[in-house]
């Protein structure tokens, strides 16, 4: 006769184990609070300062799950136990590690999922959005703080745009970011904000925040081609130059150009760029327009005349650093990071989300 097949779940038998080493560890814990209690009650009347008063109840999370603990309340005297002192720096901890999570791009759900992995027990959605809340506060005081970096001769700003909800419907919104250099050479994030469009408006408004911040000896501004950003640094930096990204520039050609021909015209652009002397620079760029006319590309030569002389600006600035003022190459670096961070998001609920995202550190 065939012996009888017992067929074990495994899942029912691994969640019965978790189940009673986590008993086993909400024990052992608060028999060890139990015992420090006792250890402070039972001293000599001389000595004694404290009384029993019953118990109070404290959550902690271990890698085993979610415990109870029972800890003593005392009359007369303070209980700080080792383990409510662990408690407190792990849930400090956890705090900060979710929000770094979030912050670095780490979608909510996944979010969810690492916790779970790492500390037995899954950390809610809701409780995540809390957590972000009080980050957006000390991110907001980190955007609006006073620069105190002193004179900031060059700046470069753009604009990146996130999707989020406005008024009940989902638009594409432009985010303008500045990153600065200061007279000791040294790179900063100005900060951020969110601007319905790229307009006039928009960039007034942007930058007349940066100067009311201390934003100040700004002299020369490095951007794309944007007609409303071009007539705001006149407005609120009179005194600041514009400086065409180089890399825009050539872009821009290479829309109107074709594919076959993109390598060789690029070479004709950068060699604009290799000449030591505006003047020289000029004189390249009227050879560069005539080939590119005799080269049938007459788009490609039209753009090349028209846009050159934006981009030349950074030649009337100390030689070495040119290379480094004439393109957004800067604050292109900054933009990707944004993207990696917000593309799991897709679309924004609010602008204080956006924000977060972008501004975090």
């Amino acid at each position: 006769m065939p012996e009888k097949i017992v067929q074990l779940n495994e899942e029912v038998i691994k969640g019965q184990i978790k189940e009673l080493v986590r008993g086993s560890v909400e024990e052992t814990l608060n028999e060890l609070l139990e015992a420090e209690a006792e250890k402070l009650t039972q001293a000599t009347s001389e000595e004694r300062q404290g009384y029993r008063s019953g118990h109070y109840s404290r959550n902690l999370t271990t890698t085993s799950g979610d415990v109870t603990l029972k800890a003593p309340r005392l009359k007369g005297i303070s209980f700080e136990t080792a383990i409510i002192e662990r408690y407190r720096r792990r849930e400090s901890s956890v705090q900060e590690s979710l929000i770094e999570m979030y912050l670095a791009g780490v979608s909510v759900h996944r979010v969810e999922d690492i916790t779970e992995a790492l500390w037995g027990s899954k950390v809610s959605s809701s409780t995540i959005s809390e957590l972000n809340k009080k980050a957006y506060v000390r991110i907001e005081d980190w955007r609006n703080r006073h620069l105190q970096g002193g004179r900031y001769p060059y700046v470069y700003v753009d604009g990146i745009y996130l999707r989020r909800n406005w008024g009940g419907e989902y638009e594409n919104v432009a985010i303008l970011v500045a990153i600065a250099v200061n007279e000791d050479g040294y790179r900063e994030v100005l900060g951020a904000v969110e601007g319905m469009k790229e307009d006039k408006a928009s960039w007034v408004s942007f930058f007349q925040w940066l100067r009311g911040r201390g934003l100040n000896g700004v002299k020369l501004i490095v951007g794309d081609k944007c007609l409303g950003m071009l007539e705001a640094v006149g407005e609120v930096f009179p005194e600041a130059k514009y400086q065409r990204c180089t890399v825009h520039f050539y872009r821009n050609v290479f829309s109107v150009t074709p594919r076959s021909k993109v390598k060789m015209v690029a070479k004709m652009l950068k060699a604009i760029h290799a000449q030591e002397s505006k003047k020289a620079a000029r004189e390249k760029a009227r050879a560069v327009v005539e080939e590119l006319r005799a080269m049938k590309l007459k788009e490609a030569a039209k753009k090349v005349e028209d846009g050159v002389e934006a981009t030349l600006t950074y030649c009337e600035f100390p030689f070495e650093h040119w290379t480094r003022i004439r393109t957004n190459n800067v604050i292109e670096r900054l933009n990707r990071e944004i993207r990696r961070r917000t593309r799991v998001v897709g679309t924004f609920p609010d602008g204080n989300s956006a924000l977060m995202l972008v501004c975090a550190r």
